[in-house]
């Protein structure tokens, strides 16, 4: 289904039936092409707190598997994420932050499906059990700016023979953004793998693969196109993407490098979902 009839579909369906639920989708096209971190610098490993994997809660090694750890104050305020403030979040080892709680689920049906809030750099069954495995670590020692790092990780039942590296980047009011950045970004290098084989998968593809958005708790959300389907991750391997929240709390993409900017026809169309979600939380707030 191309991405204009998509768009079409989901505000025909909204306005129709009365369903409160929204879901945007991010064209590929809007990633930009890249083979390094945002940094390699990490911080602090990760020990979980709570998952459902009750025998690693709190190893010391930081290795798990649906685990997740919070909340973590980020020493700032993320204003206005779908209409809401948040100081903290928690670090979920399958891929995601979330706040108000830790999410140990580990088949995603897509980010918006979270019952609390959610960022999802990419939601997927990561298991960092197995001896090949990295970790996930988190910094937030830089002022008005927070790192997740998911660096070299499994996925499950302990498998380590494929592994991927992806970061999220997390800032607050008062940082200062660089010209062609935004307040959160999205960054992939080798991306091996897309799929646990709790979650239908074999030797970490098929079943049901990772996604990757946004999601504000109640089904609403943004989705990179290829989220939840098979290819997700050649997609993303290698790219970045960075967001700016627009005044209604929603994510909009920075628009990428002028060589790497998509047809006009597809910009405009996202710009057109945008705005229909946009004026859904108006209506919502009214209420």
């Amino acid at each position: 289904m191309s991405l204009s009839i998509r768009v079409a579909a989901i505000a025909a369906a909204c306005m129709s039936s009365g369903a409160m639920a929204a879901v945007v989708t991010i064209p590929d096209s809007q990633l930009v092409p890249s083979t390094t971190l945002y940094t390699n610098v990490f911080g602090t490993q990760m020990v979980t707190t709570g998952g459902g994997n009750a025998a690693n809660v709190g190893d010391p090694s930081g290795r798990n598997d649906d685990g997740f750890r919070g909340p973590i104050n980020f020493g700032y305020t993320l204003s206005n994420f779908f209409g809401q403030n948040y100081t903290s979040f928690f670090l979920n080892n399958n891929g995601n932050i979330t706040f108000g709680a830790g999410l140990s689920a580990f088949t995603p049906e897509g980010p918006q499906g979270a019952t609390q809030p959610v960022i999802a750099p990419f939601f997927a069954d990561v298991d960092t059990r197995g001896a090949n495995s990295g970790l996930v670590y988190y910094n937030t020692s830089i002022p008005n700016e927070t790192i997740l790092t998911w660096d070299h990780v499994g996925y499950y039942n302990s498998h380590d023979d494929k592994l991927d590296t992806f970061q999220l980047v997390v800032r607050g009011d008062s940082f200062s953004i660089p010209s062609g950045e935004g307040q959160i970004g999205f960054f992939w290098t080798s991306m091996n793998w897309e799929t646990g084989d709790a979650s239908g998968g074999s030797n970490g593809f098929g079943g049901t693969p990772a996604a990757v958005g946004f999601g504000d708790g109640q089904s609403n959300g943004f989705i990179l196109q290829g989220s939840t389907t098979n290819g997700i991750s050649g997609i993303v391997n290698n790219h970045h993407i960075w967001f700016n929240l627009n005044s209604e709390g929603t994510p909009v993409p920075v628009p990428p490098p002028v060589d790497a900017i998509p047809e006009p026809e597809t910009y405009a169309l996202m710009l057109g979902g945008l705005a229909f979600l946009g004026a859904w939380t108006r209506r919502r707030k009214l209420r």
